[in-house]
């Protein structure tokens, strides 16, 4: 077997270099390369069945396979052959800047809450929507979202307006099957009460530069069930639907989905009233075009 070895050791992503591997075996076997940060513990992994391991094969642009994000930080590298138990190692590698993902950005929490977004928590116990610090996905902070409220479903939310971003619409393709919604979520262990996220999208219809309930079109999305930890969600446009207390109903405006015309983004943090304590973390609320994050 030819030892493994890595094409770039010290790479510089956010200028678009690339990683490839390289090895070679006598016969063609299942592999694995698994690239582990030392700092961040976010993963890649590349699998593969061939003889040769090589730059057709084994690229890599500085994305995760298991969140969180890659950070600034030196790398470990392991191959491994399923069929032979076969471990190769190699701890030479360093991220000098991490990937820049391409996509219009609503939140990433690293200066905090922008002074134009809208937030509205309720006045229930144990309340806590905070930018934390540490561990974060993607950067240094996120948002945690948590309380028990007794009378309501909603617990807290937060508007993202398009005029925060100083623009009367949020600058998306016009094509609905072209724009994701995308964004990081934690969910925490040993909930009482779990967690239902809702994200509005309303459009301005008549580009009056605002949103009118009852007459333009809102779409929503409802996230539930969500796995433990820290998980990318990934939406179409085109998959979103008009709800109202979480049935699906018409549209209100022309019915046209148009991601171009979209006026406000709310983000509303739900739970069962009366149930107890519940809570969730979000990060990296990102639009990116042609496909998911």
């Amino acid at each position: 077997m030819k030892k493994l070895d890595i094409s770039n050791r010290n790479v510089d992503f956010e200028n678009s270099q690339i990683v490839y591997f390289t090895a070679e075996f006598s016969k063609t076997v299942d592999w694995q390369i698994k690239i582990k940060g030392n700092i961040s513990g976010a993963e890649k992994i590349i699998n593969g069945y061939s003889r040769i391991i090589n730059e057709n094969n084994s690229l890599w642009d500085g994305s995760t396979t298991n969140l969180p994000f890659f950070k600034i930080e030196d790398c470990n590298v392991e191959l491994y052959i399923p069929s032979d138990s076969l471990f190769f190692y190699d701890n030479n590698l360093t991220i000098l800047s991490t990937k820049v993902f391409d996509g219009l950005i609503v939140a990433d929490f690293e200066n905090g809450l922008n002074p134009n977004w809208i937030p509205f928590v309720q006045a229930g116990t144990n309340m806590s929507f905070n930018i934390i610090n540490d561990n974060a996905p993607e950067g240094n902070s996120y948002y945690d979202m948590g309380g028990d409220v007794d009378w309501d479903w909603l617990i807290g939310m937060i508007d993202f307006p398009a005029s925060a971003y100083g623009q009367n619409t949020f600058n998306l393709n016009d094509n609905p099957d072209q724009v994701y919604f995308n964004l990081l979520l934690y969910l925490p262990e040993n909930l009482i009460n779990p967690p239902l996220v809702l994200f509005q999208f309303k459009e301005d219809d008549n580009l009056d530069n605002e949103f009118t309930p009852g007459i333009e079109d809102m779409y929503s999305i409802e996230l539930r069930e969500f796995k433990l930890g820290w998980q990318i969600i990934s939406i179409k446009y085109s998959d979103l639907l008009t709800l109202s207390n979480g049935a699906t109903v018409e549209p209100d405006g022309d019915g046209i989905m148009n991601p171009d015309k979209l006026n406000m983004i709310s983000m509303l943090f739900l739970a069962q009233q009366g149930a107890g304590y519940s809570q969730v973390y979000v990060d990296y609320l990102i639009f990116t075009e042609s496909q998911p994050l």
